[in-house]
């Protein structure tokens, strides 16, 4: 049977609710769910995707309608932890566009990546680098389209639209989107109606460590929750601002937070 998350069980971080849930559970929901024809689309919080969503109303009621939504990075692990509520590990996308496709490939199932760096005279786009990867490393797993849309398509009419039908046409069971927060949010929000057996992942940068032209951290980076330590590292100009002046005051401040509200919340009462 169908396992339901329901929001009921969501544990609330910084004002955005989260799924109690495991890579491998999110993985198991969503082949049972295609299995029985529905669809869902998967959101993957992490420090920067939280500190928006929390001066934005509507963004927040936006990621809140997902049908998943597992925490991305360490520090909202940590916070949950930290308040006295449980989830139980991170769930980062990174990781899920690899398990979601083993587990599609098991049946045959198609995806679509969207997303990625252009092509140049020496290769292919990112798009379809990556969804080369995901079919050598995933055998049985069926490719429906890839493709990378000029930076700024989205907000033209004529291109959006153009790429939506791209996407439609295709019918994949699974989509990942990789054209970075809050607009691959957006972009999965037009697709889903015409695509209700379809399922979504806005992936962020996923597509590009599948293609190979971002590396990952060491997974021991990974597992200490300093995956973002290593990115700055490689990319200093581009994430140094929003790393340590936004993200890591905001990461503190969270933490700060919730243990202040485990320790002065009240006990529940004992009958």
């Amino acid at each position: 049977m169908l396992r339901s998350y329901s929001p009921t069980r969501r544990v609330p971080v910084g004002g955005l609710p989260i799924d109690p849930v495991t890579e491998s559970e999110v993985v198991t929901h969503v082949l049972s769910a295609l299995k029985r024809g529905r669809g869902g689309w998967i959101v993957t919080p992490n420090v920067d995707i939280l500190r928006k969503v929390a001066r934005d109303a509507a963004l927040r009621a936006q990621l809140s309608a997902a049908d998943l939504v597992v925490a991305d990075g360490a520090p909202l692990v940590w916070a949950a932890r930290l308040a006295g509520r449980a989830l139980p590990a991170r769930v980062p996308g990174s990781d899920l566009i690899w398990s979601l496709s083993r587990g599609l490939a098991t049946h045959g199932g198609s995806v679509f990546v969207l997303g990625g760096t252009p092509a140049d005279s020496a290769q292919e786009d990112g798009a379809h680098r990556a969804a080369a990867r995901l079919a050598e490393a995933c055998p049985g797993l069926r490719i429906a389209g890839a493709h990378c849309p000029p930076f700024g398509f989205d907000r033209n009419r004529t291109q959006l639209r153009a790429v939506c039908a791209r996407v439609i046409e295709a019918e994949p069971e699974m989509v990942y989107v990789g054209i970075g927060f809050p607009r691959q949010e957006h972009l999965i929000a037009s697709l889903r109606e015409a695509l209700p057996a379809t399922w979504f992942l806005g992936c962020g940068a996923a597509v590009n460590f599948v293609a190979g032209d971002v590396q990952r951290a060491r997974p021991a980076m990974q597992k200490a929750g300093l995956e973002w330590l290593d990115r700055l590292a490689r990319e200093p100009r581009r994430l140094a601002r929003r790393y340590l002046r936004e993200d890591a005051p905001f990461a503190a401040a969270l933490l700060a937070r919730s243990l202040h509200y485990r320790l002065t919340r009240r006990p529940a009462h004992r009958a």
